[in-house]
């Protein structure tokens, strides 16, 4: 399939921060095959032209649990500890591969309407995830997230489930969908499991060449009580003696990392995936994300799951990522449009080892269109200010994903919505909410 867009604004994500105006993109299989101010010769399959509209990669998600939208709102106003304990961790005993499956195509359609196109998910039941992510045409890191609560004398890797979880998750669902799909190696979190847990999940890691994806001091509790544990030592500090931060990594919030710890992960390339809407809702605090971006860390952006966020528009923690570090530091320019336009688009897909982020040939075709007549984003004088800080998900008019259209004007290409919304309204919320 070919696809050539025409009169396309374009914000390329490159190391200019160039936009391209009156260009084409053109579209060959999975890749754009070409970006310039002249029309490629030959002839395509489909035509779209981008007149009245912004054309930006597809949003990477970093940091996501897809099933917990049925949780949108769902034991508000709690701090996390207690929001785990007493509301989420009930609700997901229930869980069935039916339930999961309805809640996977509710989240994927979501963010697929409000542009994203590739996303880092850390939950259980992963093959469920991942069939419905393969349907959806969307990328999709996915990761098992290992907790083990049982004496770390007693652990063996064959009496612990999640292990055997990433080793099915590998072995079934790895490089699915030609790359589509990628198995991450994953820890949920320094306090929900111990250190027989770390070294194995880092040793199968190195094994098959997989990242990893771990929460990382997203409380004060969380991080002081690691340090109370363990002699001082950081999560960070903690983990990285077991090998965990020996590869492709990404660390989900961070709000409490040390500038020792970002040393370490500039170090080791780890990448941060910052959070500031689910952090703030949890009164979990704010990650110290001006200073990481000087001290030279990649940071992208994430969501977080539903039930802490309440959606997975990734426009609004674009805008968040801006305007929090810009009034808590008094400094307009502490995060930058184009720096939050980085961490939701090519720094996500540096974070996840993924070919997209940028529009330039070569790269995975990635792309949305973003209405520009809309009543929010006239006038515009400045496409990257309009993006950041007026823009919301319903802007988006299309979304490509792997050089297919699988949203355009409303309508979904890839998804049934309506059967989606009745397994959820009929199956799955009364299963999970007795």
């Amino acid at each position: 399939m070919t696809t050539l867009f025409t009169n396309v604004t374009a914000l390329l994500m490159d190391e200019g921060f160039t936009t391209l105006r009156n260009g084409f993109v053109a579209v060959d299989g999975t890749n754009i095959s070409y970006v310039g101010p002249d029309r490629p010769q030959g002839g395509f399959d489909q035509t779209i032209d981008c007149t009245g509209k912004a054309m930006m990669p597809g949003f990477v998600n970093a940091h996501t649990h897809v099933p917990m939208t049925l949780m949108r709102g769902y034991g508000g106003g709690h701090d996390l500890q207690s929001w785990l304990q007493d509301f989420i961790f009930p609700a997901e005993d229930r869980w069935d591969d039916r339930a999961m499956a309805a809640a996977t195509g509710l989240g994927l359609a979501e963010m697929i309407a409000s542009g994203v196109t590739c996303i880092a998910d850390m939950y259980m039941r992963t093959g469920v995830i991942a069939k419905q992510v393969l349907d959806a045409g969307i990328s999709a890191n996915l990761s098992v997230g290992a907790v083990y609560f049982g004496s770390p004398e007693t652990f063996s890797p064959d009496k612990c489930e999640d292990c055997e979880n990433h080793i099915r998750l590998y072995e079934d669902w790895h490089n699915a969908g030609d790359g589509q799909i990628l198995a991450d190696a994953s820890i949920h979190a320094e306090y929900t499991s111990c250190a027989p847990v770390w070294e194995w999940v880092a040793d199968f890691a190195h094994a098959h060449g997989l990242g990893m994806h771990v929460h990382i001091s997203e409380t004060r509790k969380e991080h002081e009580e690691c340090k109370s544990r363990y002699y001082g030592r950081t999560p960070i500090q903690l983990l990285e003696q077991y090998g965990v931060w020996d590869g492709r990594a990404i660390a989900a919030h961070c709000v409490y990392t040390t500038p020792g710890d970002w040393a370490i992960m500039k170090g080791k390339g780890v990448s941060c995936v910052h959070n500031p809407y689910s952090n703030l809702k949890l009164g979990s605090g704010v990650a110290p994300i001006p200073a990481m971006l000087k001290a030279g860390m990649n940071v992208a952006l994430g969501t977080d799951g539903v039930s802490s966020h309440n959606s997975v528009d990734m426009f609004a923690d674009m805008k968040l990522a801006a305007i929090l570090h810009n009034g808590v530091g008094c400094d307009p320019m502490a995060v930058t449009a184009r720096q939050a336009l980085e961490m939701a688009t090519v720094n996500g897909a540096r974070a996840l080892g993924r070919n997209t982020g940028r529009i330039e040939a070569g790269r995975v075709a990635d792309l949305i269109l973003v209405d520009m007549d809309a009543p929010n984003l006239i006038p515009c004088h400045d496409e990257a200010e309009n993006l950041v800080f007026s823009a919301h998900g319903s802007n988006v008019a299309m979304n490509m994903a792997r050089g297919r259209v699988i949203y355009q004007n409303g309508a979904f290409l890839t998804l049934d919505l309506d059967k989606i919304k009745d397994e959820v309204s009929r199956y799955a919320l009364p299963l999970l909410f007795k």
